[in-house]
């Protein structure tokens, strides 16, 4: 495995290999891996011909208050789990690598950013874009894949390739669970073991929300009240949003059809926990 931390390198070693018809794949991380991350690499495998991961930790995406300096780091044992899991290759970017100079480009897709995490989280999906498009532009890939654990990220990042013609396409990969049924996120770590098992109300209420919905309820209301009272039975959970909408548009749902993504944001002490059900008639 390569682990490369100049653009240029990058550049030269993506050339080679789409001259030998390699077919690029793509998985950007901010690290810290878990098995969520690696069934993205398994994913990426799956699709294409060399697999390539980035681990940076994006700055433009944290607010003012957020957890930017206390993001939990470990890029040795990154490394070793992404060399394990047959990554090919690994981008290492330091800030001044990514941002070398006085920015003055943004990417922003609007309206479906308005909503969901970002009503709360101002800015985010703007650095989201930026830092995804330079890599889109770095790596020039064939397909890329992300985790459906982040379902705003993943509709808004498929816009924007839509709309700005980037030859890529995107792949979103299921949610990956621990046994118990908490999402993995890197975030986990900051809980303590009282609050971890506080954090399986999220999961809990959508299963709520799923057994509606194979009982045939499709009132939008309802399903929400549902996951909200499920929710409100854990004392430690305060509830920041819970949607129901379109997965694509990300507008709110009233009446739920062939497809509904029913999202939820919550705290869990102060870790900020998001979760989702992709629901489709089809599955």
């Amino acid at each position: 495995m390569m682990v490369v931390d100049k653009i240029k390198d990058i550049r030269e070693i993506i050339k080679s290999q789409k001259s030998q018809n390699k077919k690029i794949g793509l998985v950007p991380t901010m690290g810290y891996l878990h098995e969520g991350h690696l069934s993205l690499i398994k994913k990426a495998k799956e699709n294409s011909d060399f697999v390539c991961a980035s681990i940076f930790v994006n700055p433009i995406q944290f607010g003012p208050n957020e957890d930017y300096d206390k993001y939990p780091r470990d890029i040795e044992r990154d490394l070793k789990l992404l060399e394990e899991n047959g990554c090919d290759l690994v981008f290492t970017p330091s800030v001044e690598e990514m941002y070398p100079n006085e920015r003055l480009t943004t990417i922003t897709v609007s309206k479906i950013t308005d909503k969901l995490c970002g009503a709360y989280r101002p800015g985010h999906f703007d650095g989201v874009c930026t830092v995804v498009a330079k890599l889109f532009n770095i790596f020039t890939p064939d397909i890329a894949v992300f985790g459906q654990k982040d379902a705003q990220q993943v509709a808004v990042i498929k816009k924007m390739v839509e709309d700005l013609n980037i030859p890529v396409e995107i792949i979103a990969s299921p949610i990956v669970r621990d046994e118990d049924g908490l999402a993995l996120s890197s975030r986990n770590t900051y809980l303590t073991d009282e609050e971890r098992r506080a954090a399986l109300i999220l999961n809990k209420s959508l299963k709520e929300a799923e057994k509606l919905l194979v009982s045939g309820e499709r009132s939008a209301e309802k399903i929400l009240d549902a996951v909200r009272k499920t929710l409100e039975d854990e004392p430690q959970c305060k509830v920041q949003y819970i949607s129901c909408v379109d997965p694509d548009t990300l507008d709110d749902l009233n009446t739920i059809g062939d497809k509904a993504l029913i999202a939820i944001a919550c705290y869990i002490g102060d870790t900020r926990l998001i979760d989702n059900l992709l629901w489709s008639v089809d599955k």
